[in-house]
């Protein structure tokens, strides 16, 4: 059955899909202006000129040609209909516009979302080939030089290699951020030389077919201050706990408690203040999360592709983190970044 098929199975109204990654998965369409009407038994893609050769060569939709101003031939098309909408990707001046002329819009929440985190064959396939250029990254990595070289310098060598090896483009903008600038979970890299005798955080990932993979490893640069060797092997054992805890059927927020047990043990739980990860595919974050606060019925299924990336952040000291890319499997899981998590040390 196909994915859209299997959508409007799902629904009671006619649902209007803006959301590009949600069109891009069920059409497999990559456009920048294209919307998807799924109703039972029709299927009709819009989009416009620029995307008009691409969107006929998909099967089993009806496809309109709509000026540059898609949204707007919308509004004039649904007028007077009821249509589900995609809460969480339409802005209140698009929702605007549709209600403007008429159209009766019931919001809608993860309906495709839902099924895009269960991943298929070919989807699985795409971030394997990710992953292993993330693999091969790191350990390209251990062979270049840290110190005295900028963050920002390293991050655009990181972009360049993964690109190198395969990659489309970056899954996301590389992080690099080192010493006392890595207590920033998600700091920028600088202009600024990375210093002997601490950890840099490397966080980079590629892009195959369009699906991502995600990958941090935290390297040593010298001899560490015990605070910061003491921080490393205690994230590392920490995410071990929550790769532990990852099968079908486990609570989202109960992989999340797997991983914060040893950092709250040893006292440094506020400095653990993200998720312990997320779902990773068309987009970089997308469901599941494992969060403190995600709902007690979500669980892991096997399928789920995602992240398991525990931190510990020092303030004016410096910071660490661990993450791989993992598939659940119907008997647990399967590790899709490999590279090794021991701590090594740089030039």
């Amino acid at each position: 059955m196909s994915r859209v098929a299997r959508l409007a199975g799902r629904l009671e109204d006619p649902l209007l899909v803006l959301s590009s990654a949600n069109v891009r998965y069920l059409t497999g369409l990559d456009s920048s202006n294209a919307a998807l009407l799924v109703e039972p038994g029709r299927t009709t893609l819009y989009t416009d000129f620029r995307y008009a050769e691409a969107a006929k060569a998909v099967a089993g939709v009806e496809v309109v040609v709509t000026p540059r101003d898609t949204l707007g031939y919308l509004a004039e098309r649904l007028a007077g209909r009821r249509v589900a909408f995609e809460a969480a990707h339409t802005s209140y001046a698009s929702y605007r516009r549709l209600v403007a002329r008429g159209v009766e819009l019931l919001p809608a929440n993860g309906v495709v979302e839902e099924l895009r985190a269960v991943k298929e064959g070919d989807e699985v396939a795409a971030i394997r080939r990710a992953a292993a250029i993330s693999d091969t990254l790191f350990e390209s990595l251990t062979s270049e030089r840290f110190t005295g070289r900028t963050e920002r310098d390293l991050a655009w060598w990181v972009e360049q290699r993964l690109r190198a090896l395969g990659a489309e483009r970056v899954a996301f903008d590389v992080l690099v951020v080192s010493g006392e600038h890595a207590a920033r979970p998600h700091g920028a890299p600088r202009d600024v030389p990375i210093p002997a005798g601490t950890l840099v955080i490397v966080d980079a990932g590629a892009v195959v077919d369009g699906y991502r993979s995600d990958c941090t490893r935290t390297f040593a640069t010298g001899d560490l201050p015990q605070a910061l060797a003491d921080a490393y092997e205690l994230c590392r054992r920490a995410q071990l706990d929550a790769l532990a805890a990852i099968e079908p059927g486990v609570a989202l927020r109960a992989a999340d408690a797997a991983s914060r047990q040893a950092i709250e043990a040893a006292g440094l739980g506020e400095q653990y203040g993200h998720g312990a990860g997320h779902g990773v595919g068309l987009e970089i974050h997308e469901a599941p999360f494992l969060r403190a606060e995600a709902p007690e019925e979500l669980k892991l299924q096997a399928g789920h592709v995602l992240t398991v990336e525990p931190g510990v952040y020092l303030p004016g000291v410096g910071g660490v983190r661990v993450e791989d890319l993992l598939l659940v499997t119907s008997s647990g899981h399967e590790r899709l970044t490999t590279f090794t998590k021991d701590l090594l040390t740089v030039a």
